[in-house]
């Protein structure tokens, strides 16, 4: 069932183990898409493993760590119409890309696929999939699927030339929710985001990883956002309630206090969105106070 509609793009730093493991699930899949990983600067010999043991995999080495800023380097050189996404530590299940590609396909105005995710090796959902699957956001009575305000990028498949358009991921952001900026603006150029409950990626977290680094980016990076894109009003709103709800520790401190050292940019970036997505972030912001102690703890 080779499918050449979908190429997959994943970013690693420092974890061969998972990356070669997710590189074999890879490989094995029907679709049998082209793969392009971003090394972003490991020190591990992750490169010359990939290089070793799958050298059909496209092998892109920018010298240092770009984040997320790795993937748009890898969609530079995607030459199929739908890009795929998942990081070092998840894999697509057999039929899933090319059940996403179908999608796409059928619906024109459909600009991303968000599958579900099953966390290993447990083989149990992960407890986002029930927000997605429950999204508040009203969509188009032909969306094959619930309408998101945003997506994950480890478990989402685009349309390329909607990601390019769309500027990709922003350079500053880094790593940590960088998706809900990306996603508003795949939203303003008038594309719809869906979950489809029958797709599926699995998610094996890796041991090697900075928690506290990803909250203080996860919190910083909600700012930034709600700073560039929300009208006054609801960025108020939102940067009160991110202050009421987040632990009163020094992350979180650190998250507020580099989110407003960079008010200058962000004030000079900043666009507000057309009322249509703004009516829907607001529809999501109930949900967002819900999860916002499980998704900035720990």
């Amino acid at each position: 069932m080779t499918d050449p509609r979908t190429t997959v793009v994943v970013i690693t730093h420092n974890r061969r183990p998972e990356l070669l493991r997710t590189l074999g699930h890879l490989s094995a899949l029907p679709e049998r898409p082209p793969v392009i990983v971003t090394d972003n600067g490991s020190a591990d010999g992750t490169a010359e493993a990939v290089a070793r043991h799958h050298p059909g995999v496209r092998l892109l080495r920018p010298g240092r760590n770009l984040g997320a800023v790795g993937r748009n380097l890898a969609v530079r050189e995607v030459r199929t119409p739908y890009v795929a996404f998942c990081d070092d530590d998840s894999w697509w299940s057999p039929g899933s890309l090319a059940g996403a590609a179908d999608l796409l396909d059928r619906h024109p105005a459909l600009g991303s696929v968000t599958a579900r995710i099953i966390v290993e090796p447990d083989g149990t959902e992960d407890p986002i999939v029930r927000e997605l699957r429950d999204s508040p956001v009203p969509g188009p009575d032909w969306l094959p699927g619930p309408a998101l305000g945003s997506f994950l990028a480890a478990a989402t498949v685009l349309r390329t030339d909607a990601f390019r358009t769309a500027g990709g991921f922003h350079p500053r952001l880094w790593l940590g929710g960088e998706e809900e900026l990306l996603a508003a603006d795949l939203a303003a150029d008038g594309w719809w985001l869906t979950y489809a409950d029958h797709l599926t990626i699995h998610h094996q977290a890796s041991p090697v990883r900075d928690a506290t680094l990803r909250r203080v980016h996860g919190i910083r990076n909600t700012l930034w956002f709600t700073w560039l894109r929300r009208p006054a009003g609801p960025a108020l709103r939102r940067t009160l309630d991110l202050a009421r709800t987040v632990p009163r520790d020094t992350a979180s401190l650190r998250a507020f206090a580099e989110a407003a050292a960079a008010l200058p940019w962000v004030l000079r970036e900043r666009r507000v969105l057309p009322d249509e997505v703004e009516s829907r972030l607001r529809l999501l912001e109930p949900a967002q106070r819900n999860s916002t102690a499980r998704r900035y703890t720990g």
